[in-house]
């Protein structure tokens, strides 16, 4: 194996990010903990935490996988054809995170490793990841928290790295078939491998370790504001295009389903409850609204 390549490394790296990770939620929650899940089958391995019913969470999971297999799924060979058939292994760690709160928002992060033929004397290999925030209710200031923080994990990197991971995401977190994105937005890479292993290591640590930063910040803002049963209508309404997303455009569970990962664990990214209406739309010059015109748009939260 390219000795640059330290899978051992990434897999310490991912696990220990899922451990702090998890320990500032919980604070975040007023101690409660996260239930956890190992689990091991034929095609590899991880740890599934899931926290439901907190005081501000009401459903969170953050996972750890580490999977492998004899062929590339089709959702991977797609963009990959000169690897298809081709043994890999993958690991990652992925949270969504449901707050009960409306003017909360749902926020989603991953940092993950793919590599090809990993005991070839050239594996092919790649980071992939990011952070992304929905807001149900918005305000600027959160939006551009967000955007900053994103900006400070890219900024070691070079300066074009914020605006071209931004953009990308901007572009990939949009609901096709709604012609909308799923929220403001954040940092979004995959296939990344150009600056070499150790660099394209260093910047998704860097992106999983602002994470908390930039999320801690805005529960703390939001967390105790009044809501009612419009705003809880409104969420729900918010969280099913959430999962319009994830079950018909999200790659990694794409990748999960079709690679036999488990099943539980690929779908915790999903709300406890969401609601579908019949061609709704939200009264003019109202907070819902104001979602659409003013934060469901691709913009420059920092300029702004």
């Amino acid at each position: 194996m390219d000795a640059g390549i330290d899978i051992n490394s990434v897999k310490t790296y991912l696990m220990g990010l899922q451990d702090r990770i998890c320990a500032g939620l919980e604070g975040l929650d007023g101690g409660r903990s996260f239930r956890e899940d190992a689990w091991r089958q034929r095609t590899g391995e991880g740890c599934t935490r899931i926290l439901t019913e907190g005081a501000v969470f009401e459903k969170g999971g953050v996972g750890f996988s580490h999977v492998r297999g004899a062929s590339l799924p089709g959702s991977a060979s797609a963009r990959h054809p000169e690897i298809a058939g081709r043994s890999f292994e993958a690991m990652g760690v992925s949270l969504v995170l449901h707050p009960r709160n409306p003017y909360v928002p749902t926020t989603h992060m991953n940092a993950r490793f793919f590599v090809s033929d990993p005991e070839a004397e050239q594996p092919l290999w790649w980071f992939g990841g990011g952070f992304d925030l929905t807001p149900y209710y918005g305000f600027e200031a959160d939006a551009r928290h967000w955007h900053e923080s994103a900006r400070r994990a890219c900024a070691p990197f070079g300066a074009d790295v914020y605006p071209r991971f931004k953009q990308w995401c901007d572009q990939y977190f949009r609901i096709t078939h709604r012609n909308e994105p799923r929220g403001i937005g954040g940092i979004f890479f995959d296939d990344l491998n150009e600056w070499g292993f150790a660099r394209c290591f260093e910047f998704t640590r860097s992106v999983g370790d602002q994470f908390l930063p930039a999320y801690q910040p805005i529960v703390e803002r939001r967390r105790d504001l009044a809501w009612g049963e419009r705003q809880r209508d409104f969420q729900l309404y918010r969280r099913g295009r959430y999962v319009e997303f994830n079950l018909v455009y999200d790659r990694g569970t794409l990748f999960g389903l079709q690679s036999g990962g488990r099943i539980e664990s690929i779908l915790m990214s999903l709300p406890p409850l969401a609601a579908w209406r019949y061609d709704w739309k939200p009264e003019p010059g109202s907070d819902e609204a104001r979602l659409y015109e003013e934060f469901l748009v691709a913009k420059d939260w920092i300029a702004a």
